[in-house]
């Protein structure tokens, strides 16, 4: 096992007083806590946790072939598990029907855009898989586990006055804005899951030990969620052997996601 370093990001829509697993000072209003590679090893799917306030900036991720043809090394699906939810948790995905491009986009100039999400009320357990082309928006109240292609690579949309840049003309290109539905929505409660296998990368949810895994499984990351397995802490990640994942074990849950490609 090696253990990837904790980088941890402040952000104005953070929360103070995260679990204290994390090791973070209470006061610090941290937004994100994600792992840095090894050096010389560039990994293909980052894990990261997101703590939210408020509602983040509406945004969309490119595909594989369009992030290339700019110039990136991939697109970004992604998949969020949600670990915990406040009385005021919501996240939106997808539109609330199919929206033509323009005007979608004069939506997001005069701030409508907000009205043609679809905003949902997740609960503590809830799987969402997010594709490339799928406009979405966490909102506040949540603490998140998102697995995704690695690409800091995000069109946005909308940011409610935020300053920050704007990306209208490369988000219409991509953006698919229609209702979400995917087959790989779940609840993660009540056993171990395989959640996601391709086409980018793997994920499964594990109560105590892993559900079968597949035979195709890459720069394997150990997420322990609420108990530590091995020398890996609750709140930490490490690389670990793909062979060593299938015989991981602990009194908790922990979540493994991979790269299949």
């Amino acid at each position: 096992m090696e253990r990837l370093v904790t980088k941890i990001v402040d952000k104005p829509w953070g929360r103070r007083g995260i679990a204290s697993r994390f090791g973070v000072d209470p006061d610090r209003q941290v937004g994100e806590i994600w792992f840095e590679p090894p050096a010389g090893h560039d990994l293909d799917v980052m894990a990261k946790y997101l703590f939210t306030t408020e509602r983040l900036s509406i945004q969309v991720h490119p595909n594989d072939a369009t992030a290339r043809a700019r110039g990136y090394p991939r697109g970004k699906d992604e998949c969020w598990i949600v670990l915990d939810v406040a009385d005021d948790a919501e996240l939106g995905i997808g539109t609330i029907r199919d929206v033509e491009p323009d005007e979608l986009l004069n939506a997001a100039r005069d701030g409508s855009i907000v009205d043609l999400m679809e905003w949902k009320r997740p609960a503590k357990g809830d799987f969402i898989y997010n594709p490339a082309g799928t406009i979405h928006a966490l909102g506040p109240g949540l603490t998140v586990l998102e697995i995704q292609q690695a690409v800091d690579l995000t069109y946005r949309l909308y940011d409610y006055g935020r300053p920050r840049e704007l990306h209208l003309d490369e988000a219409a290109e991509v953006v698919d804005a229609r209702p979400h539905h995917s087959d790989l929505d779940t609840h993660v409660n009540g056993g171990s899951k395989l959640l996601v296998d391709g086409p980018h990368f793997g994920v499964a949810w594990c109560i105590g030990e892993p559900p079968k895994l597949p035979a195709r499984m890459r720069d394997v990351q150990l997420l322990p969620i609420d108990c530590s397995v091995g020398i890996v802490k609750a709140g930490e990640c490490a690389l670990i052997d793909a062979g060593a994942a299938r015989t991981l074990m602990c009194e908790g849950r922990f979540v493994l996601a991979w790269s299949t490609e």
